[in-house]
Formats: structure tokens, C-alpha cells, sequence
């Protein structure tokens, strides 16, 4: 790596820091590369690197960043690159700040917005870090709603700096203006376009309208949370914000951009802070712990699961309580733990028992029901190789999901294939995956394809099968 000539004062900030730590300039070396690898990057960095740096040298590029997260992860709060007296640049982990403030908070997140609504294709391509779990989730559970988060009042006159007269830029009716007053519409706007992209995810995958959703934050959500009102209406717009945020972020997650939608998750995490909504805090988590699964994490996913049901407590309908449990349950299964699995789908199938017509469930858990937990059953019993439960509990959530959820099916008909293979089923599993491929086809969606990739290569040990010959080739059929 190439290094700015040395500077001649010695950088005290980052010395008092390595020692407080308690890290050897070697141990601080091999830190960053390690943090470097999370992200794609090959460093090389050694003791003689760390002397340099404290003789007042500055490294390039994205290094500052990686040093002060492996300081921010050590020390267990959030540093950055000028609290180590190193020059500060774009750090390839922006985005999983946990902000101190709402204001900090509408930075960071815009931020996100502009650089992924335009041609930025590297952001897409930022690897998933699962330590970068660890201070947002626990700064969520530890923190509390902002004392305060209205702005403005759109009649006052802003004094232009020096007392030069402000020359107002024209604009049309329809545009909104820096301090313009938020209203009870505009959040009603706001969601009704979450409904709206909700459904097509839902039934297209994220892939269909994930940049128009990204853009409409940009140019829609960023001047409002810049605009003017008041706590309440406050509240609601930061609520209305972190859940079209952390749809960002699930159609992010659907398209294979596990380190964006990471991102994401985060910021939607720390809106919901803002908007002192904790119940939605928890659902955020346990999008992130969905993730984890996904990716394989499971002593994540299920730490997170469990920061959100101990965030919430029991302050939350059954529904909610269910679906905290439920996810646990499938990180358990990834993991192989059996027991733990169990035992957490058993406390989801009761919570879930406890259930009343008249509950109040909030909107982002309606969907959580019967066909839903049937899934997650047969999700965690796949995992766990106990196939015959896994194809029970499968079929039960495809006679009860509605078509709507169309992805949502396509991945319960591939756990089902899969069961059957585990059975021993080989006509029935190659059917069932057949069609799921299809579907797949018919989608924008990583994920559904990754399903039926899985799939293949539970095939591969039957690959000279006449079932599987016939599968291979109804998929090539397709084009």
C-alpha cells in the first residue's frame, strides 16, 4: 500500500486510542486486514504499517475508515476516522452508523438514497458484515426514543448568511421546498406508496420497482424529513420513513446486495428510534436476522432474534410475539440445534394460539398467520433434515397462501421438492421443482433463483435419474 509522505507530529489520538484498547501494533495490523477481507480488500498491513501511522503518516484510501471501525468494534462505541486524527474519506462501512441524532440520522440515510438511485453499482456490490451487527442492534436495545425530533416552522424567515438578501430558486406547485410544512397527507402518501411497492415485491420481486422505491425516497421522503413539523407529525414521518427504508432494504436483499440491504436495515432501525416506535424496531431486527438465515449466519440470526423479543418484552400482540419466536427458531435450525429449534417453534405455535380476532396487530404484521408460521415450520424442519414434518408443514402453508404472495409460495413449493427428495420422493420432488422454476423465470428475484440452485444441487447425487433428466429438461425449456 502506498502512504502520503510523513507528516512531522506524531498522532497522540490514535496512540492513546491503541492503548486504551490494549492492541500491539501487529494486533492492530492484523485487524484491519481481517476487516479489509470482510469488504473484498487485500491490505497487507504489519507492525511496521501502525509505526508509520503513529509518526503521523496517513494511509490512503479507504484504510482511516477500517481502522476506526476495528476501534468502534473494540471499544464498543462509534469512531471515526478524525477521532483518530487520520484524514477522513468514504468509508466502505457508511451506512451502518447507528446515528447519535435524528439529524445524523436523515444524513446518513439520505445519503444512501442518492448514491444507490443513481449509476453507483459498486454499492450493490458491498459484502454483508455480520459484525457490523453488533453496535446498531445494541445501541437499539440500550437507546431510547429521541427527546425530540421536530423541525422548523415553515413561517419564519430564514437570515441568509452575512445579511445578504436570499434569492429564492423557482420552483414548480408541485416541488417541495427546503422547511415546506409536513403534513398528515404527505404521510398518508408515504404510505400508501410503501402498500404499493409492497405488493409488487411481493408478487414480481424486488427487483421490479426497487430503484423507482429508491428514487421516491430521494425525492419525495428526504425533502419531507428536511421539511417542517412538528412531534407528532414527526413521529409519524420517521415511522412512515423507516418502513419504506427497510422495504429498501428487502428489495435490496432480494436482489443478492446483501451488504446495501445490511445498510439499509440499519437506518430503518434507527428511524423507527426516532419515530419511539419500539414494536417496529423489533420487526426490523428480525428482517436482519431473516437476512443472517439467508446467508447462512445463524448465531447471528438468532442473537438478533433475541435482542428483538427482549427489546420488546411482552409488549407486543401474539402475532408479533409468534413471529420474533419463529425467526429464532429458523437460526437455531441452520445451526443444527434441534432442541433450541423446537423449543422456539413450540413458544411461536402458542403465542400464536393466543391469538384473538379483535388483536390489534399492526400493519407490517398482518401478514403473519397461519400460512406464514406453516412456512417457517417447514423452513427450520427442512434445515434440520427432518423432512416428513417439513413436507407436512409445507403443503399446510401452500393450500392456506394466498396468491398474492407469490414468492413466498415459490419458496415453500422448493422446500416442499426438497422434502420429497429427502424422502425419497424423486418424481414428486423433480415436479415440484420444475414448477418452482418456472416461477422463478417469471421473477426478479436472486433469492428465488438461489432456491432453486439449492434445489439442483440436492439433485446432483440422482443426476443420471430419468426424474431428473426430465427436470433438466422442462428448466431448459425455459429459455
Amino acid at each position: 500500500m502506498t502512504e502520503r509522505p510523513a507528516q512531522r507530529t506524531p498522532n497522540r489520538q490514535l496512540a492513546a486510542l491503541i492503548a486504551e484498547a490494549g492492541f500491539s501494533n501487529a494486533g492492530l495490523a492484523r485487524r484491519v486486514d481481517q476487516l479489509g477481507l470482510e469488504h473484498g480488500l487485500d491490505l497487507r498491513y504489519d507492525k511496521t504499517s501502525v509505526t508509520r501511522w503513529l509518526r503521523g503518516q496517513q494511509p490512503r484510501g479507504t484504510t482511516p475508515a477500517l481502522i476506526a471501525e476495528v476501534f468502534t468494534r473494540r471499544l464498543g462505541r462509534r469512531l471515526t476516522a478524525q477521532d483518530l486524527g487520520l484524514d477522513a474519506c468514504a468509508p466502505v462501512y457508511a451506512g451502518l452508523e447507528f446515528a447519535a441524532t435524528p439529524e445524523e440520522a436523515i444524513d446518513i440515510v439520505s445519503g444512501l438514497w442518492r448514491k444507490d438511485s443513481g449509476s453507483h453499482a459498486e454499492l450493490r456490490k458491498i459484502a454483508f458484515t455480520p459484525a457490523g451487527l453488533v453496535v446498531p442492534s445494541r445501541d437499539w436495545l440500550i437507546g431510547r426514543a429521541d427527546d425530540r425530533v421536530g423541525r422548523g416552522d415553515p413561517a419564519a424567515t430564514r437570515v441568509p448568511p452575512q445579511g445578504r438578501p436570499a434569492v429564492p430558486r423557482q420552483r414548480s406547485q408541485t416541488e417541495r421546498g427546503p422547511g415546506q410544512k409536513v403534513t398528515s397527507g404527505d404521510i398518508a402518501a408515504l404510505r400508501s406508496v410503501g402498500e404499493l411497492f409492497r405488493a409488487l415485491d411481493n408478487a414480481y420481486g424486488g427487483g421490479h420497482a426497487r430503484q423507482a422505491l429508491v428514487r421516491y425516497l430521494e425525492h419525495e421522503a428526504e425533502p419531507m424529513l428536511r421539511g417542517a413539523y412538528g412531534e407528532q407529525v414527526g413521529r409519524r414521518l420517521f415511522a412512515a420513513a423507516a418502513d419504506l427504508t427497510r422495504l429498501a432494504g428487502w428489495t435490496s436483499y432480494d436482489i443478492g446486495a446483501h451488504g446495501l440491504a445490511q445498510r439499509y436495515f440499519v437506518q430503518a432501525l434507527r428511524l423507527a428510534q426516532a419515530a419511539g416506535d419500539r414494536a417496529y424496531g423489533a420487526y426490523v431486527l428480525i428482517t436482519m436476522s431473516r437476512q443472517a438465515v439467508y446467508l447462512g449466519h445463524g448465531r447471528e440470526a438468532v442473537q438478533l432474534a433475541r435482542v428483538a423479543q427482549q427489546g420488546v418484552g411482552s409488549a407486543v400482540p401474539p402475532a408479533v410475539q409468534s413471529l420474533l419466536h419463529a425467526v429464532e427458531a429458523r437460526g437455531h435450525a441452520v445451526l443444527g440445534e434441534v432442541r433450541a429449534s423446537t423449543a422456539a417453534l413450540v413458544r411461536a405455535e402458542r403465542a400464536l394460539e393466543a391469538a384473538r380476532p379483535g388483536d390489534e396487530v399492526p400493519y407490517w404484521a398482518r401478514f403473519f398467520d397461519e400460512a406464514q408460521l406453516a412456512d417457517e415450520f417447514g423452513h427450520s424442519h427442512r434445515d434440520l433434515q427432518q423432512y416428513r414434518a417439513a413436507a407436512q408443514h409445507a403443503e399446510r402453508s401452500l393450500q392456506l397462501r394466498a396468491p398474492a404472495f407469490a414468492r413466498s409460495r415459490l419458496f415453500c413449493r422448493v422446500v416442499l421438492a426438497s422434502a420429497r427428495l429427502g424422502l425419497g420422493e424423486l418424481d414428486q420432488a423433480c415436479q415440484l421443482g420444475a414448477e418452482a422454476a418456472g416461477q422463478a423465470a417469471e421473477m426478479r428475484s436472486v433469492r428465488a433463483v438461489e432456491y432453486v440452485r439449492d434445489f439442483e444441487r440436492r439433485l446432483e447425487p440422482y443426476r443420471d435419474a430419468a426424474p431428473v433428466r426430465g427436470y433438466r429438461d422442462k428448466v431448459a425449456a425455459l429459455g
